[in-house]
């Protein structure tokens, strides 16, 4: 690894290791994320739409909403996922993956914090991740890695495996996302 890319990594985990520590969240910004979403399906609904409007959700709204989700559905697999959101669609996160007490392939700890970066592509009503850089505690990994536990947490969870490559369906009347710096643009 080059020396450019270890310099990255490192300001990556302590960046991200300050910041996003514990899973805490705001109840108030994640009802705001709810009521959002559920705006926009009850107008997607009412038909008769011509032009698209839009929503600005904050990087810190769309945290707290993802933190309450996962806290509301109790995950068993996923404890932790933070996002940082920039211009044209592209976003750094980590996510700490709890797999204790599953049946795992040797080279997976049973808890594990990953780093990544990625592009998100938008199409019709879907959206595709393409990860661009990938990090297991530092270590540099390939996104195989990362479609592994996907498909353990798909068995944990008694649900359909998807990988990351594949196309995922945005919630009920977004039509497309947009980010900046610090926020998320729904359009519908």
């Amino acid at each position: 690894m080059s020396s450019a890319r270890v310099i990255v990594s490192f300001f990556l985990i302590i960046f991200f290791s300050i910041s996003y520590g514990i899973q805490e969240y705001s109840l108030p910004e994640a009802m705001k994320v709810v009521e959002a979403l559920e705006k926009i399906q009850n107008e997607q609904s009412a038909g008769n739409q011509t032009i698209f409007k839009k929503i600005l959700i904050t990087e810190s709204e769309l945290n707290s909403y993802i933190a309450y989700r996962i806290e509301k559905e109790n995950e068993e697999v996923m404890k932790v996922l933070r996002l940082k959101l920039f211009k044209g669609n592209k976003v750094e996160g980590m996510t700490l993956i709890n797999l204790r007490g599953q049946k795992i392939p040797k080279f997976l700890r049973p808890e594990m914090t990953l780093f990544f970066a990625a592009k998100l592509e938008v199409k019709e009503g879907k959206v595709k991740i393409h990860v661009e850089d990938l990090f297991l505690e530092g270590q540099r990994i390939q996104p195989v890695v990362l479609d592994a536990i996907l498909m353990i947490a798909a068995k944990v969870d008694n649900t359909e495996f998807t990988s990351i490559n594949d196309w995922y369906e945005l919630p009920y009347g977004i039509k497309n996302i947009e980010t900046e710096r610090g926020k998320a643009i729904l359009y519908y």
